[in-house]
């Protein structure tokens, strides 16, 4: 932490020399530590929205850049002495996006700034990250749109989430390499060609999402992640308006048998009769134990769920498709061991909205 706060005073330094609208940036970060260190709160947030106002002013781009963590750490740190717990975790989640994987001295900082700080770490880690900010700031790669050329393959790529049955069909039949072209053309003809709020077309919104599922939704090596589950839902149906992810406890699944004999309860006591009744005088209290010990053992309880995990994507009413009688709508994906990574749960909305996602011919 300290040695990110020094080479932002040898920026604002720099800075300084070069741009004259910012010669004040040196001056107003040393009152933001000096004031910090002599606990006026109330006093730093103002000289830290004075700073950020400075450093917002062209010419100061780069130092902008390296102050947005420092400010937020301090608008954290005073928030939080000021009783503000909720704009303190604000500023704290702000700045750990900024500079994850960072830790607060408790032997520096307050019990209230410390606590704010924990809470937005654990808070940080239990959310998974924004899709909708990570896509909205999201720039293909130049060869994106030649990934799924028109050849035998192109029906088995990400389109196969919009093709009907018919056109599936229709395509498995086609083989002449120039009629693939053709009918590639005329199936995003068949959607709109409109551009839709972000201007861009129904085809290049499609490619668009593609591409990022490809680069940041794949669970492993083997397969690219427009082709999985949340490759399919982000496809269908864009960044959802919040996900979180989070432990799957014993009975939070339908289907966990955690914590279940994996033999019945009665099988204990019939083989306990079938050991009396072959071992008459001889049997002894061991025996008893040992056979007990058969039926009690923890290898006989079913795998406990502690370890997995569920992620849910959130869509309100303005992200579903039109004539989808639902308010919001979640879609839940289980990683569970023997199950599988990612796996989207097909409750009777999600799947709904998805074939309505799937018919819809203008992009939202």
């Amino acid at each position: 932490m300290r040695k990110l706060f020094l080479a932002v005073s040898a920026l604002l330094i720099a800075a300084a020399t070069h741009v004259s609208r910012a010669q004040t940036l040196p001056e107003l970060f040393g009152k933001v530590k000096a004031e910090v260190k002599s606990e006026s709160w109330a006093e730093a947030l103002k000289t830290l929205d004075a700073l950020e106002a400075e450093a917002a002013k062209p010419g100061n781009e780069s130092a902008q850049t390296q102050l947005a963590g420092p400010l937020a750490f301090y608008k954290g740190v005073c928030s939080a002495n000021l009783g503000k717990s909720d704009e303190a975790v604000a500023s704290f989640t702000a700045f750990l996006k900024l500079q994850p994987g960072s830790a607060i001295d408790s032997s520096v900082y307050s019990k209230k700034a410390v606590a704010a700080f924990e809470q937005a770490r654990k808070q940080s880690a239990e959310r998974a990250p924004s899709l909708a900010e990570a896509y909205k700031d999201f720039r293909p790669p130049a060869d994106a749109k030649d990934r799924y050329p028109a050849d035998q393959y192109w029906g088995e790529g990400a389109v196969r989430w919009l093709m009907t049955d018919s056109e599936k069909a229709a395509w498995s039949a086609v083989t002449d390499p120039n009629a693939r072209v053709t009918f590639v053309e005329e199936f995003w003809t068949a959607r709109a060609a409109l551009p839709g709020a972000d201007g861009r077309t129904y085809r290049q919104e499609f490619e668009r999402r593609v591409a990022f599922a490809d680069e940041n939704l794949a669970v492993d090596s083997e397969q690219r992640g427009s082709l999985t589950d949340r490759g399919m839902v982000f496809v269908l149906m864009g960044p959802p308006s919040w996900a979180g992810r989070k432990p799957m406890r014993t009975g939070e699944d339908a289907n966990d048998n955690a914590g279940m004999s994996t033999v019945g309860s009665q099988d204990a006591g019939n083989s306990e009769k079938q050991l009396k009744a072959s071992g008459g005088r001889s049997m002894t209290s061991g025996k008893l134990a040992t056979n007990s010990a058969r039926f009690g053992s923890p290898s006989r309880n079913a795998v406990d769920s502690d370890n997995n995990r569920m992620e849910v994507w959130h869509y309100r009413r303005e992200l579903l498709p039109s004539g989808v009688p639902y308010q919001q709508v979640d879609f839940q994906f289980v990683t569970k061991k023997g199950y599988g990574m990612q796996v989207l749960q097909r409750e009777t909305e999600s799947v709904n909205t998805l074939d309505a996602a799937k018919s819809r011919r203008q992009i939202p």
